[in-house]
């Protein structure tokens, strides 16, 4: 490989799925590139290349992030967790679990995408924070109900091409249920 040149390219150290991954890189390389082609972490999905479909969400620093407009530069030094690290080895995590037992996927082209969002979801409700769908957003009210039209709100940055959102709606309300062991309304 020949020297990277200093003024479009640097090596940089990606934190990703707890492991350390130290890497050359042109400036312009998006982070879903440097985890496809570069680190062999193929499930995080290219769909739209674009920023419209979400196929490529991974989480940086816990937020949701679409990894095509990413660039891997600005991810040095911030964990990212991917597809490959939502399971705790062989144990799926509860958001994966749903998925699974409701059906939230066919094609699966979308499901790392959609996992990796319905994860940021939980947490971002459980934060107590508003969507658009959120009728009071003063802060003493709390978590709005996660109810489907919450949840189709606050994943609509996903694309199914397949047509799932009824069974991913469910997943995602199954495992908020799991998670925090709240029940929730579930349509």
């Amino acid at each position: 490989m020949p020297p990277a040149d200093p003024a479009t390219s640097s090596v940089i150290t990606l934190h990703i799925n707890g492991e350390k991954y130290t890497l050359p890189v042109d400036h312009r390389t998006t982070l879903l590139d440097a985890l496809r082609e570069r680190l062999d972490l193929t499930g995080t999905k290219k769909g739209c290349d674009h920023g419209q479909c979400g196929a490529c969400t991974v989480l940086v620093g816990g937020r949701r992030s679409v990894a095509c407009l990413q660039l891997a530069v600005a991810a040095e030094g911030r964990e990212v967790t991917t597809i490959e690290g939502v399971a705790e080895g062989d144990r799926l995590h509860p958001v994966q679990e749903a998925f699974v037992e409701l059906d939230g996927y066919q094609c699966g082209y979308c499901t790392p995408g959609q996992i990796c969002s319905a994860l940021a979801v939980l947490e971002e409700h459980a934060a107590g924070w508003p969507s658009a769908a959120t009728e009071d957003v003063r802060p003493e009210a709390g978590p709005p109900p996660l109810t489907p039209e919450e949840i189709r709100e606050r994943m609509s940055g996903n694309l199914c091409r397949c047509g799932a959102y009824v069974s991913i709606v469910r997943a995602v309300a199954q495992a908020a249920q799991r998670t925090s062991g709240t029940k929730e309304t579930v349509a």
